[in-house]
């Protein structure tokens, strides 16, 4: 991925965050203090004080008030006497946004002011700088910080590009070194983050904000947009544009004005707040002015910025399909409703996309795992879903009668991988198959030894538990791996194989029991299952599979 991806950038009005834009095209150090000019080092008492009169929020999904995040680390840093860290969370994990790696790539200097800022102001140990791994704004934001001095030392640090990467939690474990997964229990950063540190976490987007502030003051700041949300948001807008852009533009700018401008076919219906967001109808839609208030209006939310409307030429029940088929595949696995209820989840919608009636079967795998995960991912996944059955309900219908809907899926929602870029490895990774069915000898060989009950029990207890991993694992490493537009052949495939060689397997045993005798049998079915699980260990592809999605290439 390359920065030439990453969509024109435009504004509706005076443009603040993306002012130079259009003359420089990228702004150097000169060309940012030109355009932007210089700004007074502020305490942390004048810090707090300029947010809470901006009613600066975060600009990376949850909105939490940014003055609010900088109180709790100076009482931290009181409390425990130790120095706070600035993490700017700049990796945009989600297919669809484009808005951080926009400033990144053309504006980084803006986003270096605001962490410069509140890393001055709370007399910062470092300020590090998370980025993804996918090419687009690295190079830019290192230059960057070649050409000026920062209060205190800084570093960018590298993170996969995956959907969970930029969870808070997950870029802080990242840059401690540990496993980029969100943490699995809540951990305030503000009281132990980086190294264990205070750590203020915010936005790109954010830190841009802030650097803007700090220049025309609070009164100046507020004078564009509506009074309770002041200034300027980054919005992404995607999907059936026929001209995609970041767009800059005030708080209650009419939702249709930025649309239109982007040359948007709405169709029945636009995703807002992005894959963790949810569906609005035409008609809601419509209605909305961009706000935080404007979306909840309608029960959505701003999110991240991201506006994609479905359009009217493909599928909406097969591009939503795609999509919880990838947000299943992109979970931490360490919570059951991850491991187990989005591939339920994904399996049901994907049902529905190709003709079966299922409707109920997506509402009762995303009401298991509502409320129930280590971290957001299950609750936003299941609202995509959900509302996608509410506003695109005449084409369920008519995919659960068998009829379809009669438009092919054209990729409208975005996805890291195509088929066009090369057909993605389908490998069992290992190192996540821990169970896999070699939990079957301890039952088989207690059984055939004539072990005391109890043994028996246990035997029969991690057969069923590494099955059941197995089949969680198997389901999973499917969904995350095998390119979207084969996936029901596989399955179908899959699960072919399965039924029809069980009962073929008990047909045998039935021949051969009378003829070996139990004991022998048994044990020769342990031997089986060892071997065939050796026999694939064998492979040195197996073996060097890591934790994770396969590479993509061409198969």
């Amino acid at each position: 991925m390359s920065t030439a991806q990453v969509p024109p950038v435009t504004a509706i009005g005076t443009p603040r965050i993306t002012a130079g834009f259009d003359e420089y095209g990228r702004l150097d150090l000169l060309a940012h203090q030109e355009v932007h000019g210089g700004f007074a080092a502020l305490s942390s008492g004048e810090l707090i004080g300029l947010a809470d009169r901006i009613e600066l929020r975060g600009r990376g999904g949850a909105g939490f008030p940014f003055a609010r995040k900088v109180r709790a680390v100076v009482d931290s840093c009181r409390r425990q006497d130790l120095p706070p860290v600035i993490v700017v969370n700049a990796t945009e994990g989600e297919p669809p946004s484009w808005k951080d790696k926009a400033v990144l790539t053309r504006g980084p200097h803006l986003i270096l002011d605001g962490a410069a800022l509140a890393a001055a102001a709370l007399d910062a140990e470092e300020i590090v700088i998370g980025v993804a791994d996918d090419g687009v704004g690295q190079n830019s934001l290192a230059a960057a910080l070649a050409e000026r001095k920062m209060p205190c030392p800084t570093r960018i640090v590298v993170v996969p590009h995956r959907f969970i990467s930029g969870e808070g939690g997950a870029l802080v474990r990242g840059i401690n070194g540990e496993a980029h997964i969100p943490p699995g229990r809540k951990v305030r950063s503000s009281d132990n983050g980086v190294m264990g540190l205070p750590t203020l976490l915010s936005n790109a987007e954010t830190y841009s904000q802030l650097a803007i502030a700090a220049r025309l003051g609070p009164w100046e700041y507020n004078s564009v947009g509506i009074p309770e949300e002041p200034g300027t948001v980054m919005l992404t807008v995607g999907g059936s544009a026929t001209a995609p852009a970041v767009v800059e533009a005030p708080t209650g700018t009419p939702l249709m004005e930025v649309l239109e401008m982007c040359g948007a076919d709405l169709g029945p219906g636009l995703l807002v707040g992005g894959y963790h967001g949810k569906w609005v109808s035409a008609e809601q839609a419509k209605t909305i002015n961009i706000s935080r208030k404007g979306f909840a209006k309608v029960g959505g939310t701003l999110g991240a910025g991201m506006l994609i409307p479905i359009g009217s030429k493909t599928c909406p029940v097969g591009e939503v399909a795609q999509v919880v088929q990838y947000l299943a595949g992109e979970s931490a696995g360490q919570c059951g409703p991850c491991r187990i209820g989005l591939p339920d989840l994904a399996r049901a919608v994907t049902l529905v996309s190709l003709g079966g009636n299922a409707v109920e079967q997506v509402r009762q795998a995303a009401g298991m795992v509502k409320g129930r995960g280590a971290c957001s991912h299950p609750d936003g996944s299941s609202r995509f879903a959900l509302s996608a059955l509410e506003v695109f309900h005449e084409d369920v219908r008519a995919h659960a009668n068998g009829e379809g809907c009669g438009k092919q899926v054209r990729g409208i929602l975005p996805l890291p991988y195509t088929a066009e870029k090369g057909a993605r490895k389908l490998a069992l990774d290992w190192s996540r198959c821990d169970g896999h069915n070699v939990g079957f000898v301890p039952a088989l060989l207690t059984l055939a030894l004539g072990a005391p009950l109890p043994a028996v029990i246990l035997g029969t207890f991690a057969a069923g538990a590494g099955m059941g991993t197995f089949v969680t694992l198997w389901e999973t490493s499917l969904q995350a791996n095998v390119p979207r537009e084969v996936l029901s052949r596989v399955v179908a495939y899959d699960w072919f194989g399965s039924l029809v060689t069980l009962p073929l397997g008990f047909v045998l045993v039935g021949f051969a029991a009378p003829i070996l005798g139990p004991v022998p049998l048994l044990i020769l079915g342990a031997v089986v299952v060892v071997t065939g699980n050796a026999a694939a260990l064998a492979l040195p592809d197996v073996r060097r599979l890591t934790n994770g999605p396969a590479p993509a290439h061409q198969v």
